[in-house]
């Protein structure tokens, strides 16, 4: 007789499993919130084996693409690179109108972490991450420099296209070698996320959060749906002349869901080339486009940029003319491009946007020290924006390159 729990992993599909273990995550939190250390191992373990996959799987896709790539075949990136950069200006930009709609002032705490080191302006962004661009390829692996991981990966690959078939074989074998480890990994999604539930329920808790910041809140989620739900589609739209929503639903699904509680774009990234390969998309292209994503694909970080700024200009009864409000839009596109580059993401570049206000230093630290305390929903919602987001345009421009082919077929 089969085992049971094995007949259902095989049987019931890994979105059922998932959400399963989100409400089993829920109840053991909330009932038995001192089981929370044990089961919340579970989800450390899951984040942890993603984290420490993800480099490797990047470096080797990214270094087969290219080393197999054929020059006749189109990768669309250029449309991507496009696609990704109109989002977060459109994210920004619609974060602009929410806070003017609903602006917000903000509870500031007493005692910022003064430890933190916030990129001083564009300039510092730029070097940043030039200089994450050529560091250590050892290191880029071993830390997660994905900017360096892509670039040392892009070169490999560009010299070893004139490498013997015997050795692409090799880069082909040890590519199936991690993708099957990372969908190994990736079977224990619902075990993991469960513990993460569990964690962040029993630990965390959102009542005195929603209450004390409840509108900032409201202002960062709202304009987030509104991009997710109406910016993209639109967007996709555009692109496929389709119906956008069932793409939309599937990426927010299979997508979303696990990165807003990995909280990690980087651990992310195997879940997306699971999808990606699923929805039968350029592998050539989302080799690229999905590591490339999580790093520049920032529409998330460019709300919360946003918000929090504003806010920290309403809080000092800064009056903001919509010029300005536009020229902040742009910057927040720019610097959260730059979100991975800077040790604290996107939260520690609030400073470099609060200095478009003339706010001081010390005033603007202290939001991001208020951006840590809503961070469990803040940085949760954003990271499903952003991750599911990079699947969807590169799913978008993917199905607008076969199109085109249909249309206008080879002679």
């Amino acid at each position: 007789m089969a085992n049971p729990i094995v007949a259902f992993y095989k049987n019931v599909s890994l979105i059922w499993q998932i959400i399963i273990g989100l409400i089993l995550g829920a109840i053991i939190g909330t009932a038995i919130p001192a089981a929370a250390p044990a089961v919340g191992i579970l989800g450390s373990l899951f984040v942890g084996a993603l984290k420490a996959i993800a480099p490797f799987l990047v470096f080797v896709l990214v270094t087969l693409a290219v080393a197999q790539h054929d020059v006749n075949r189109k990768t669309n990136m250029k449309p991507i690179l496009f696609l990704y950069v109109i989002g977060t200006f459109g994210a920004a930009f619609i974060a602009v109108l929410g806070s003017f709609m609903f602006p917000s002032t903000l509870t500031l705490v007493n005692n910022p972490d003064t430890t933190l080191n916030p990129p001083t302006g564009i300039a510092q962004v730029i070097k940043n991450v030039l200089m994450n661009l050529v560091a250590n390829p050892f290191a880029a692996l071993t830390t997660g420099n994905y900017i360096g991981i892509l670039a040392w990966g892009l070169a490999l690959g560009l010299t070893l296209r004139h490498a013997s078939d015997a050795t692409k074989a090799v880069l082909v074998d040890i590519s199936n070698a991690v993708s099957m480890i990372v969908r190994g990994i990736i079977r224990f999604a619902p075990l993991g996320i469960m513990g993460l539930m569990t964690e962040t329920i029993a630990e965390t808790g959102f009542s005195k959060m929603l209450e004390e910041y409840g509108r900032l809140i409201f202002v960062l989620l709202g304009c987030m749906g509104i991009v997710a739900f109406i910016l993209n589609p639109l967007i996709v739209f555009w692109k496929t002349k389709q119906n956008p929503y069932p793409l939309v639903f599937t990426c927010l699904r299979e997508s979303g869901i696990p990165a807003f509680f990995t909280r990690s774009s980087a651990a992310n990234i195997p879940v997306n080339m699971a999808l990606a390969k699923k929805l039968n998309l350029n592998e050539d292209t989302y080799a690229m486009s999905i590591p490339l994503g999580a790093t520049i694909n920032m529409a998330g970080a460019a709300i919360t940029i946003t918000v929090l700024a504003l806010a920290a200009a309403q809080t000092q009864g800064i009056q903001v003319d919509f010029g300005t409000a536009l020229l902040l839009s742009i910057i927040a596109t720019v610097s959260a491009c730059g979100a991975s580059g800077v040790a604290g993401g996107s939260l520690l570049l609030v400073p470099l946007a609060c200095s478009l206000f003339n706010i001081p230093n010390d005033i603007a630290m202290q939001v991001v020290g208020v951006g840590f305390i809503i961070g469990v929903i803040q940085d949760s919602a954003e990271t499903a924006l952003n991750s599911s987001t990079d699947v969807l345009f590169t799913a978008a421009a993917d199905i607008a390159a076969k199109q085109q082919e249909s249309a206008n077929p080879p002679v």
